[in-house]
């Protein structure tokens, strides 16, 4: 079920038709095309293609100037793939898709439940058509329970699944996180649950159906509130960036901005307070040890924040990590992206691509590091339907129209 076309990281030879849009789907699968997975997207014809290909205001421009069908956020998670233009609504699509299929190893989409079993390309009919394939399913709600008819969206998981409920200011409105991180995080779920199912397959020639849901992925990581509130029946409150486990853990104000603050232990607790000249409060029994910090948060604030107004940014830093208790700055975007860490890490990657301007875009880089394998951006995101008649006549010998 392989092609040896091309040679390139972990996953070399392992074909993966991807009917994903929007970002969990095209997250997962941008992960295999990092690992050297060749990714087909098969994208709409109708709707000139994946939804986010349309989703400014930012695009890569061409090398005219103009807006290009690469925006910002297509490229977050769609880079190292082939893209085909393929409407399987018609008989011709619908076969194409299937002799595709029957090339691969996996298969993931993440239409609504059901929504492809008028196409013939159904998780069911597919696997019975080819039992070692892994074919990965990702909806809003799942395909069963009461709400698996709805449409999922990042928001509304976020909404549904509880993690909104504690983020943001305490006096404030729910909020989400400012990214799409249920999306993100389901994405990664699948790309866990397709190696899984490989591994299976390679021991047993055995594949399956790997089934998720934006829902159930984004309760999973709840991880200590979900477990705090399991553990005591106590609904989590907002704490805005307070931690509910550890105190002091938080954003603090000082003379010229803010910064971040962690202590970890009451061995870190002692420094910081030496630091501050709060003697008394590090061996105030109150105080002195984290559960007493958490039982007594708004009282030991009382101290804290007085004595923090008196420093600058650069000079807390500087001090505290000369005691080694961890603390650090709160960068823009922008100051992360263009640091020294961000650079020695291979945070920003360059892509050569024709035809856009200075002839290349940048992207964000994957974040695993390998020894032996790692990580190549072979592909830049590419646009619409670029490589409909090459992939057509390499998977299918289908020789483009004249």
């Amino acid at each position: 079920m392989t092609d040896a076309s091309e040679t390139h990281g972990a996953l070399d030879g392992l074909f993966v038709l991807d009917l994903t849009r929007i970002l969990a789907g095209p997250t997962a699968t941008q992960m295999l095309g990092d690992m050297g997975a060749t990714v087909i997207k098969v994208e709409n014809p109708k709707t000139g293609g994946d939804d986010t290909r349309g989703w400014g205001p930012h695009y890569a421009r061409n090398a005219d100037g103009s807006a290009s069908d690469l925006s910002a956020y297509f490229m977050s998670s769609n880079r190292n793939k082939q893209s085909i233009a393929v409407d399987i609504a018609t008989p011709e699509g619908q076969d194409i898709i299937r002799r595709l299929a029957a090339r691969a190893d996996v298969v993931i989409e993440n239409f609504k439940p059901d929504g492809l079993v008028k196409y013939g390309l159904d998780h069911t009919t597919l696997c019975a058509a080819h039992p070692g394939l892994v074919y990965c399913s990702i909806s809003g709600y799942g395909q069963t329970g009461p709400n698996r008819e709805k449409p999922g969206y990042d928001l509304m998981a976020q909404g549904f699944g509880g993690i909104m409920s504690i983020t943001g200011d305490p006096d404030g409105a729910p909020t989400k996180v400012g990214v799409g991180i249920a999306d993100v995080m389901c994405g990664m779920y699948a790309t866990i649950g397709i190696l899984t199912a490989l591994r299976h397959r390679d021991k047993t020639g055995e594949g399956q159906h790997v089934e998720l849901a934006l829902i159930d992925t984004q309760m999973a990581w709840l991880i200590n509130e979900g477990m705090n509130y399991l553990t005591s029946g106590e609904l989590p409150q907002r704490r805005g960036n307070a931690h509910p486990n550890i105190v002091p853990y938080d954003a603090f104000e000082v003379s010229d901005g803010h910064f971040l603050l962690a202590v970890g232990n009451d061995a870190q607790f002692a420094r910081f307070c030496d630091v501050l000249e709060l003697a008394h409060v590090a061996t105030d029994p109150n105080f002195k040890t984290n559960l007493g910090r958490i039982t007594n948060r708004d009282a030991l604030m009382e101290h804290i924040k007085p004595a923090l107004k008196r420093w600058t940014k650069e000079d807390i830093l500087a001090a505290l990590r000369a005691v080694k208790v961890p603390a650090g700055p709160i960068n823009t975007i922008g100051e992360a992206l263009n640091s020294d860490q961000a650079a020695a890490r291979g945070t920003v990657r360059d892509i050569p691509l024709e035809g856009i301007k200075d002839g290349r875009v940048q992207v964000l880089g994957n974040p695993l590091k390998f020894s032996a394998t790692p990580v190549k951006y072979r592909r830049a995101p590419p646009r619409f339907g670029q490589d409909t008649d090459e992939v057509l006549e390499t998977w299918l010998g289908k020789k483009p129209a004249p």
